[in-house]
């Protein structure tokens, strides 16, 4: 029988264990938190205030009770999982366990959230039987935003177990799931933690200021914005000293356990009790007495341990290696300037140690190079892991460099190279394959899983166009995936709709819209926008809004069905391409809203349409008898540009038409929405067909939606520019200077989005407001 878990229970109340309980209902599964008296009811509390939100929505929290770990013991014995997540003390931990066990139920699965004490240890408290129950479960913080979960085995665990626990985090938790094996902070804090080490040892070799570290071991070395110093203030420097003391004590190796020493700076800072985002300072802090419109963040000076506003780094080679394709691009670029540059050189240590142990430590802390390397970027937003990183660099090129330098070649390397193998990853008929004990082995992905890149790969691309090409997922199911600059659409992806939508007409059962880029689509082209703007080509502005329209409009009128697969940021024009799809699969962490307005324009790629179509639907299902409440509703997230915190608030945002689903699994949504297709083919799909009919609310409805506008200008909350946006926006929306209840055709509603698009381009405020977000990526409220 597969482990199913209808009922969970989560001990310890404090951020990481409510959090894993406010996970666990976001995937609908019952949950009791239990902690000492009252400490679980203020940590179900906290989860209401708690930035950002470790629930989907704010309803799910219904789905937690909160309960007392000794007066509700006995209600452990009715759950199918039991997850501890109290302090890394192993005393703490053993008096946990052993109150479990006085309960406890064959069949009952029971895991450690620990992040890198021994679970043998920890069941040592436990019966045999027990044990084979017993696994760790390490989720990365916060649970519901880090994909990474450790599922690490006792000696004793069931294997099969261990694989039912490991799918059930994946499929029904949406988690990256690695295997990893019972050794000091596992696999992904135990590399981390080391990166972190050699960085601060290379800062100190090259003397770099804080500043300077972070502006060269961020995106530009392939790892998050928030760089070294960013990330240690926000994980806490007590803890990152916890870790590493915990690698140093429990390791058998000499050369190790000084590795993992720990920093002077960092002790320094911890004794001061400056420990980063959690006491207000760490190696930076907001100075909350600067001016006004200043930079309020101040940098550590480690040699005076003073602060100071934060210096900009200037450099020419920063410059050159971000003009460099791609995190390989780039990190060649640091290898090759190493002899010529002091920050270079600094990278290039960095990158080197980092290498050199992770392959060192394969085998050791996990069985494969692929689980290495999916740890790093699900757990610390790595672009790419170590091992992807070998193969990009070229294992003879590195190999070669260490002993250049004096330092051992590690064994899996040298062992590699020795049988005349180059790459520890192979691809093969769109298989991967890494190299594990001797041979390849092939990578297990999930079943379900469709990979637009590995169909590519393997010679299924229908079309290639300028920003958007069409794949066969078989089955007769074709996916049309943007691919322009940040997936926004512009004058390529208009016509790669177009021609997709004639391709799946002729040839195919239907059509996905989906991609695998950071995000879905942020929106239209803004730059191409402005430009025309700037130089008044209105016709060509009036051509681009007619040929997005038109796009949109072949998509829902398309005799084949249509289903969108949004993840991640989808705003705007992306937006737009979603609605007229006959159903929506969403990502649960899809951030979905039109916000055109926050550029000083409104939607005009037939998302006004949407809207007025979607109040329709919900004034006829409601049966109300005009459409002046779900417009207004629907005015108020587009003229606010309000944006979904997920999938699930888009819904409360009053995006959702029925059918539209929700996948926590962001890797299975692609092929839920070919699902999707072929159940509508299967069901006999009729087209909606061309020109709607809509109910609008006309010039009253108008006149209460401006009404309201004028009452947030009256209390200082919007501009005047602001209310011109709105105004024109409630004009669309209503169908113009007709009577309530006028049934116009979509056409109307176009025309009139277009018009008022056109009229705000103009306008040098809405160009300021463009021109802000280019260069900043903040509106601008003018």
């Amino acid at each position: 029988m597969v482990w199913n878990v209808r009922k969970a229970a989560v001990i310890g109340a404090g951020v990481m264990g409510s959090a894993i309980a406010a996970h666990l209902a976001n995937a609908g599964i019952p949950c009791m938190l239990l902690d000492l008296e009252g400490l679980a009811d203020r940590g179900i509390a906290k989860l209401k205030e708690t930035k950002p939100a470790p629930l989907y929505d704010p309803a799910f929290v219904s789905r937690i009770t909160a309960g007392d770990l000794d007066k509700d013991l006995a209600v452990l014995a009715s759950c199918d999982w039991i997850i501890e997540a109290v302090s890394e003390r192993l005393e703490v931990k053993h008096a946990v366990w052993g109150k479990i066990a006085s309960v406890w139920k064959p069949g009952i699965v029971v895991s450690s959230n620990t992040s890198g004490l021994s679970i043998d240890a920890i069941v040592s408290v436990c019966g045999e039987e027990m044990r084979s129950y017993s696994v760790v479960t390490h989720f990365f913080n916060p649970p519901r935003y880090m994909k990474l979960v450790e599922v690490v085995p006792c000696s004793k665990s069931d294997p099969t177990l261990v694989k039912e626990v490991a799918t059930f985090c994946r499929d029904r938790l949406g988690k990256g799931v690695v295997i990893a094996k019972d050794t000091p902070n596992f696999i992904a804090n135990r590399i981390g933690t080391y990166a972190m080490l050699a960085t601060l040892r290379a800062m100190e070799k090259h003397g770099l200021s804080v500043e300077e570290v972070d502006a060269v071991t961020g995106p530009l070395m392939g790892r998050p914005k928030s760089a070294t110093f960013r990330t240690l203030d926000i994980v806490g420097l007590d803890t990152f000293l916890h870790v590493c003391r915990n690698v140093r004590e429990q390791t058998d190796d000499a050369l190790e356990a000084a590795a993992f020493a720990a920093p002077p700076l960092i002790e320094e800072l911890v004794s001061r009790g400056w420990l980063g985002d959690k006491s207000g300072c760490g190696f930076y802090r907001k100075d909350n007495y600067a001016k006004e419109g200043s930079d309020r963040i101040q940098a550590l000076n480690p040699a005076s341990m003073t602060y100071a506003p934060r210096v900009g780094v200037k450099s020419s080679f920063i410059d050159a290696a971000k003009l460099a394709k791609g995190t390989t691009g780039k990190l060649r670029a640091i290898m090759q300037a190493a002899d010529e540059d002091r920050l270079a050189a600094f990278a290039h240590d960095v990158i080197e140690a980092s290498l050199q142990y992770a392959a060192e430590k394969l085998g050791e802390i996990a069985d494969t190079a692929s689980e290495i390397d999916q740890a790093m970027r699900w757990g610390f937003n790595w672009e790419q892991g170590p091992f992807e990183t070998w193969d990009a660099l070229g294992l003879e090129v590195l190999a070669s460099a260490l002993e250049e330098r004096g330092k051992a070649v590690p064994a899996p390397v040298a062992a590699l190279l020795d049988r005349g193998l180059k790459t520890f990853y192979s691809s093969k008929d769109g298989k991967l394959f890494n190299y594990v004990k001797g041979e390849y082995k092939v990578v297990e992905e999930p079943p379900d899983d469709i990979s637009l890149r590995r169909l590519k790969e393997s010679g299924r691309v229908v079309f290639a166009g300028d920003g958007a090409s069409l794949i066969d997922l078989g089955d007769e199911v074709a996916c049309l995936e943007f691919h322009s600059q940040s997936n926004a659409i512009g004058p390529g992806v208009l016509a790669a709709i177009r021609r997709a939508v004639r391709e799946t007409d002729s040839n195919w059962r239907g059509l996905v819209l989906a991609n695998e880029g950071r995000n879905f689509c942020v929106g239209a082209n803004l730059m191409l926008l402005l430009m025309e703007a700037e130089n008044e080509e209105w016709e060509e502005i009036d051509l681009i809004i007619r040929d997005f329209q038109d796009s949109m409009r072949g998509l829902r009128t398309l005799a084949r069905p249509v289903v969108a697969a949004p993840h991640r940021m989808t705003l705007g024009g992306g937006v737009e391409a979603c609605l007229p799809a006959d159903r929506i699969v969403f990502s649960a962490e899809t951030y979905f809203g039109l916000v055109e307005t926050g550029v000083g324009l409104l939607p005009a790629g037939g998302g006004c349409l949407a809207a007025a179509a979607l109040a329709q639907d919900r004034a006829e299902a409601a049966n109300l008898d005009d459409v002046r409440q779900p417009i207004v509703a629907l005015f108020e997230t587009i003229a606010m540009a309000k944006v979904s915190e997920s999938a699930y608030h888009a819904k409360r945002l009053g995006y959702w038409r029925p059918g539209d689903t929700v996948v926590v699994r962001e890797e299975s949504r692609i092929a839920e929405a070919k699902r999707a297709v072929l159940e509508l083919d299967r069901l006999g799909y009729a087209s909606p067909g061309g020109n709607r009919k809509i109910a609008v609310g006309g010039r009253d409805a108008a006149a209460v939606l401006k009404l309201g506008v004028q009452s947030m200008r009256r209390g200082g909350y919007i501009s005047e520019h602001d209310v011109k946006i709105a105004g024109k926006l409630a004009d669309v929306l209503t169908g113009g200077d007709v009577p309530a209840g006028t049934v116009v055709d979509e056409q109307r509603l176009l025309d009139l989005e277009r018009e008022a698009f056109l009229s705000l381009c103009g306008e040098r405020l809405t160009q300021d407001r463009m021109r802000h977000m280019l260069a900043t990526g903040k509106p601008l409220r003018n």
